[in-house]
């Protein structure tokens, strides 16, 4: 079906997820039920297996929205290239014969966004011209869509917010570099998503949202990429990094101007919202989910380790893996954690914070340490032990992760949706 479906967006002469997006609207006037797209952040190899597990039980498409601190030419914290992530989601697909449309992208790509170059004190020409590389790998690789974020600019004095004129000129040089590097390589159409949650109110005061599109559309006009237009534009919907609750109303309003342009609107941030269902419900196009991803893997781990110790208690089991620990240790290592504290927390000593914060910290940051040698290690000793006896631990790990993603498939109406998109 993949195949099929980038076949009819070939002929159709649309990127893939254009392509899917056009059917979503066909679809939605046909049946009166509208659909958001879901896009998973794939922090692991576990998150990965659990999209693909999910999206074919659902018979939905599952998007993977990639950062470049995850995913990158220096291997990202996942330790893959771009190039490699492709193959491992395509190696992983094909073993469980995956039917399913996969739609890979590039999330918050910009300037600054990859938390190496800001560790590295890049000035601006440096950090555009490592996010231009990162950008020509996923096009090379076969990336779908391309999150354009140059929202985030550190030679600016504290406090002071990057224009909108700026935000839309760095956009505009960012989709010039990639459709001529696209186009001169015979390389197929892609999509592209614009602007963030995180600047001038997610763009959601009316007048600069606005603002914004004539800004780009004159741009891409100037250009002579009129045929070029985001897909996608992050809109701030209520969530974010510590609220749950989606703004049906601002998600209303924001919707109905992008699709004057021709957009839909992407919720970002969107873990553990509370009233998912509200999302399609509202004409969202689509939303990403990423951090709850990694806190469920962890309560996975807790789960097997608890079994472990039962066993290890029973004589069944000669050395534990102490997996907990390992990751506490490690998470409190890395000093990630940091970037995630509040103006009035301790940034000096981890066990100084309160301990429901603790516990937030370790969870989030598992991310950035999956890949580290003795996780690796304390998850393989984790996972010998119980298979040992009989346990089938990647199994009862991945229906942790599997069952948060069931209820995006199914609370934003996307179970079976692939019977209705190549028709």
């Amino acid at each position: 079906m993949n195949k099929n479906l980038r076949m009819h967006a070939e002929k159709s002469n649309l990127s893939l997820l254009d392509y899917v997006l056009k059917r979503n609207s066909e679809i939605a006037k046909e049946t009166g039920v509208n659909r958001t797209i879901f896009a998973a952040c794939p922090n692991s190899m576990a998150v990965i297996k659990a999209a693909l597990n999910s999206a074919k039980r659902c018979n939905a498409p599952i998007k993977f929205a990639t950062t470049l601190n995850q995913v990158d030419l220096d291997g990202g914290y996942t330790g893959l290239t771009q190039y490699e992530f492709v193959k491992k989601v395509k190696q992983e697909a094909a073993s469980i014969n995956l039917q399913s449309p996969v739609i890979i992208a590039i999330d918050h790509g910009g300037p600054w966004l990859k938390d190496q170059h800001r560790k590295e004190g890049m000035n601006y020409e440096q950090t555009m011209q490592a996010v231009k590389e990162s950008f020509e790998a996923a096009i090379a690789a076969g990336y779908d869509l391309i999150h354009v974020d140059p929202t985030i600019d550190t030679t600016l004095p504290k406090g002071e917010i990057i224009s909108i004129e700026v935000v839309a000129a760095r956009t505009v040089e960012l989709i010039k570099h990639c459709e001529a590097y696209r186009v001169a390589n015979g390389f197929p159409k892609i999509a592209y998503e614009v602007g963030t949650e995180e600047v001038h109110g997610g763009l959601v005061d009316l007048s600069v949202f606005k603002s914004f599109f004539e800004l780009l559309k004159s741009g891409l006009k100037k250009e002579g990429l009129e045929d070029v237009w985001p897909c996608f534009v992050v809109g701030k919907v209520g969530t974010d990094l510590h609220t749950t609750e989606f703004d049906a109303g601002v998600a209303k309003l924001i919707v109905d101007i992008s699709a004057e342009y021709g957009s839909v609107i992407k919720g970002h941030y969107s873990d553990n919202v509370t009233n998912p269902e509200a999302y399609p419900a509202s004409g969202m196009g689509g939303a990403n989910v990423g951090p709850e991803f990694t806190e469920r893997e962890y309560e996975g781990l807790i789960e097997l380790e608890t079994i472990e110790t039962q066993l290890f208690e029973e004589g069944k089991v000669p050395k534990k893996s102490e997996i907990k620990q390992e990751l506490w240790d490690a998470v409190i290592a890395s000093g990630r954690w940091v970037k995630w504290l509040e103006d009035d927390e301790n940034a000096d000593d981890f066990y100084a914070n309160d301990a429901d914060r603790q516990l937030w910290l370790i969870k989030t940051g598992c991310r950035y340490i999956w890949q580290n040698p003795e996780v690796i290690a304390s998850r393989v000793a984790l996972y010998e032990n119980l298979e040992n006896n009989g346990v089938k631990a990647e199994e009862i790990l991945l229906s942790h992760i599997e069952k948060a993603m069931d209820k995006y498939f199914y609370k934003f109406n996307l179970v079976d949706v692939n019977d209705l998109l190549i028709k």
